[in-house]
């Protein structure tokens, strides 16, 4: 794919430090122009934003041929400047063929290679008439994207920033961290444009005294920077000191009782019997088969049967839905910081509860599953019987969802690494079934192979690759 923009100093930095987020171990990036285009410019952009607080200083490599840097995010980076090759075997004594296997390497003046990389990423640098400017061409697999998130990022006023990748979900979307000296941001990366949701909920949410981030910019192409609620994810804090589950799970089910007290947006779509069974149909769309079975049809007609006769009495509330340790951020006494929640919808008042106690990433210790269940009852004042039966019901169909979606990620998409939490979900499936309410299902499902580690492999070896 090709982009072409027209930049400044400022522009082309952002660029290079955009490109530097995403590089690898064996990626190549050619520079290509005139002298004083601006190419070790690019270079040492790029340079400095993956070395962060230990850059060095970037000279032009023109008379050494070839300057090496260590990487703090673990690789080795080659800037090269082919100007005054005069015999391309040089290289290969320099050690650059090996280089271009294992290192990410810029390479200046690549005219004077013998043979262009396999993938590489080209950078075109040309001069206009005002000499503040360059016309750039940008040929790279997202091209676009990678020329919108640096133009993004420099109109917001934070083209100076280092960009770091945060760790992504299971869908599309990209995650960078920014570090300017202005302090930290996060840019959020939706392809499909779809930020809209987003937007309305964390309005909605922080009008009512919520944790959500404040945005801070924002693109209709799909491109967010966000408030930087820090590191503590739930998750880590609960991998570093255990001992805080108890509390941190109270906050976590008081948290819920505050957010069900308001009446639900009209923004956000129900999820509702027809809904769930709907979802649910994923499990038997990509799992059975994948697994060497046949059946699970029947499965989403029980899921709504059972949700109009246990659930749908009970008047729906707001649940953000992906609602568990990795998108809840530990602030102390401030209110529990809140991300991923675009996806939010109306719903039984159980399905939160479910998400973040039944947690596909990591166990939560059964008594506190127990405790937390009957906080929110004791606050809400609903039912105990009809909400413990709802909460099996939704606690079946989402971890039976959770489990095609996981197949279907490492079948169509090539991502094999949520396989591994299979059998902890299938554990949930099991544990929300022996409700004696949930009998019907219950058959349907022992009709088919658990996912053991034959299956896991059987379906890790139809992974796209």
């Amino acid at each position: 794919m090709t982009t072409r923009l027209t930049a400044d100093q400022d522009l082309t930095a952002a660029l290079a430090r955009t490109l530097a987020a995403t590089a690898r171990p064996g990626d190549t990036i050619l520079l290509d122009g005139p002298v004083g285009a601006g190419k070790t410019h690019f270079a040492r952009a790029f340079i400095r934003a993956r070395q962060g607080d230990a850059a060095e200083d970037v000279p032009s490599p023109t008379f050494t041929l070839v300057q090496t840097y260590d990487d703090p995010l673990g690789t080795e980076i080659w800037h090269a400047d082919l100007y005054r090759l005069t015999d391309p075997s040089e290289l290969a004594e320099l050690g650059l063929d090996e280089a271009l296997t294992e290192a990410i390497c810029l390479i200046e003046w690549p005219d004077r290679l013998e043979r262009l990389p396999d993938g590489a990423i080209t950078i075109s640098i040309a001069a206009q008439d005002d000499p503040d400017l360059r016309d750039i061409t940008l040929i790279a697999p997202d091209a676009a994207r990678i020329a919108a998130r640096a133009g993004f990022v420099a109109q917001a006023g934070w083209g100076d920033a280092r960009i770091l990748p945060l760790a992504g979900d299971a869908s599309a979307r990209l995650y960078f961290r920014l570090e300017a000296a202005q302090g930290r941001a996060v840019l959020m990366d939706d392809p499909s444009g779809a930020c809209t949701p987003f937007v309305a909920m964390t309005g909605w949410l922080r009008g009512h005294g919520f944790g959500a981030p404040a945005i801070l910019a924002q693109d209709p192409a799909g491109l967010l920077l966000v408030q930087d609620l820090g590191d503590d994810l739930v998750a880590r804090v609960l991998e570093r000191d255990p001992a805080l589950a108890p509390a941190i799970y109270d906050r976590i089910a008081d948290l819920l009782v505050d957010l069900h007290r308001h009446p639900v947006p009209d923004f956000v779509a129900a999820l509702d019997g027809p809904a769930l069974a709907d979802q649910a149909g994923l499990f038997a769309e990509w799992y059975p088969q994948a697994a060497g079975a046949t059946g699970g049809h029947d499965i989403a007609p029980l899921i709504d049967r059972l949700h109009a006769d246990l659930a749908a009495d009970i008047p729906p509330v707001l649940a953000l839905r992906d609602f568990h340790a990795e998108n809840l951020i530990w602030r102390g006494e401030a209110p529990l910081g809140l991300i991923d929640y675009q996806d939010a919808v109306s719903c039984h008042p159980a399905y939160d509860l479910v998400s973040a106690l039944q947690d596909a990433r990591r166990d939560v210790d059964p008594g506190i599953e127990a405790a937390c269940v009957s906080r929110y009852l004791a606050a809400s004042g609903l039912d105990p019987d009809r909400f413990r039966a709802a909460y099996a019901l939704l606690g079946a169909q989402r971890n039976l969802r959770i489990l095609g979606i996981f197949t279907r990620l490492c079948i169509r998409d090539g991502k094999p690494r949520y396989l591994d939490f299979m059998p902890r979900v299938w554990g949930h499936v099991q544990r929300n079934l022996a409700h004696p309410a949930l009998a019907p299902l219950a058959r349907a499902v022992a009709a088919l192979p658990a996912p053991d580690a034959a299956v896991i492999e059987r379906i890790r070896a139809r992974c796209a690759r």
